[in-house]
């Protein structure tokens, strides 16, 4: 059994590693799409195809991270694998990206897509899972722990833009220096899987992980994933566009967001400490109906509100539901799939899901704003995500109230179609 003081540590560890990973993420990926047009000289077609690739090399990466993620259980290889690529990341861009990027588009955007999505974009989401992981192992919320993400990357967006001023490879050096911290700070963390749930997952073979997609409570969650929260998804991506537009010049918009968007983080990363607490009362399938309910009023309200002051109180909902959203998400999967799977069903169903989903839903939103403006293409969304939000009323299935230690207050097991469930490795210290 943990104890105490491992729990403490271990949470420590973790979050000190997720600070410093999504302080990597934004000086690396904050103003890429700049990098690509200014210094690089990328066409708007030419970037197109480098976030393109970007998204595919995600798409690929994926469901493989959500196979070794669960084959490897508590085995820190997928942190340290993806602490050694961050520590690339200055090398990489100085003297592999760009000389490609200049000489040969397409294969620098292919080359550069790998890297960014086995590193930056599918590593985060394989990140968050395994920190879940060791969470319901040593008894701390994944929350309590990711909220130091949000920190670290709001506070590289405090200076990261200054220093891109000065020269945009400062930036991706810093990265690097970010990822060579993260290297002894996974290792420092004791980890120490469960002999039962570990000889289990060594024996996962991808036929096993691929059973998930016959669940009927897998597909009961993808209802509210691929309907709501892809659309709210789809919607925020150009949201920064129509937000400049109710100020009197873009660019005052633009830096009206800047402001709000830190401002955003630091109201989110408060919320990660509330959040547990509100999912622990309603139960997590009653979470995901409260977040994908705040995600529509944001979006409808975006298309209501005619003020500045009304449509930045309509980005600041972010804060609230992200925090309830990502709570309620693991919460669901541990109580309904059994722990050698979960990572398969966070990666393929809600990462995987994402990507696939937005890859169809933007072009077909993006031609909505061309032709019908913001305000009309939202209340469509708006109505979209309230459709699939009733279906998941019935799609999704009853979870429990719990305590703080994640227990149903009424004494209901877990109902994960398996045997071997994360619950039973549960630790009662808290960090």
């Amino acid at each position: 059994m943990p104890t105490g003081s491992e729990a403490r540590r271990n949470y420590i560890l973790l979050s000190a590693f997720l600070f410093l990973f999504f302080f990597a993420q934004a000086v690396a990926m904050s103003f890429l799409a700049i990098w690509l047009k200014g210094p690089m000289g990328l066409s708007g077609v030419e970037a197109g195809t480098v976030f393109s690739a970007n998204f595919v090399a995600a798409m690929l990466c994926q469901p493989l991270y959500g196979f070794i993620s669960d084959r490897v259980g508590l085995r820190r290889h997928v942190p340290i694998f993806i602490a050694i690529m961050v520590l690339m990341c200055g090398f990489f861009f100085a003297f592999v990206y760009a000389p490609l990027l200049h000489s040969h588009v397409v294969l620098g955007a292919a080359i550069g897509g790998l890297y960014l999505g086995l590193t930056f974009v599918a590593g985060s989401f394989a990140l968050e899972s395994f920190v879940d992981r060791v969470g319901r192992r040593y008894g701390f919320e994944y929350s309590r722990a990711r909220l130091w993400g949000s920190l670290g990357y709001a506070s590289a967006a405090v200076f990261s833009g200054r220093l891109y001023n000065i020269d945009p490879q400062i930036n991706f050096y810093l990265a690097s220096v970010a990822g060579l911290l993260l290297i002894p700070v996974i290792m420092a963390a004791r980890i120490v899987p469960d002999p039962v749930e570990q000889a289990h997952a060594q024996a996962l073979t991808p036929r096993q992980s691929l059973s998930v997609l016959g669940q009927r409570k897998f597909w009961g969650f993808m209802v509210l994933i691929l309907g709501v929260t892809n659309l709210y998804l789809v919607y925020d991506q150009q949201f920064p566009v129509y937000f400049a537009s109710m100020f009197a010049t873009p660019a005052e918009g633009n830096v009206m967001f800047g402001y709000l968007n830190s401002a955003q983080i630091f109201v989110e990363a408060g919320m990660l400490l509330i959040a547990p607490f509100i999912v622990m009362r309603t139960g997590a399938k009653n979470g995901l109906l409260i977040a994908a309910g705040i995600m529509i009023v944001r979006i409808g309200g975006s298309a209501i509100v005619t003020t500045p002051l009304g449509i930045s109180s309509m980005k600041m909902l972010h804060s609230i539901e992200l925090p309830i959203l990502a709570v309620s998400i693991f919460r669901y999967i541990a109580y309904h799939f059994d722990s050698r799977f979960a990572s398969t069903v966070y990666l393929v169903g809600v990462s995987f899901g994402h990507s696939l989903g937005l890859a169809i839903l933007s072009p077909i939103v993006g031609k909505g704003y061309d032709l019908l403006g913001f305000k009309t293409t939202y209340l469509i969304i708006a109505v979209g995500a309230l459709v699939f939000w009733i279906a998941s009323l019935f799609a999704l299935s009853p979870t429990p109230r719990t305590d703080a230690r994640g227990r149903p207050l009424d004494g209901q097991e877990p109902t994960g179609d398996n045997t071997v469930n994360s619950r039973t490795s549960a630790a009662p210290a808290n960090p």
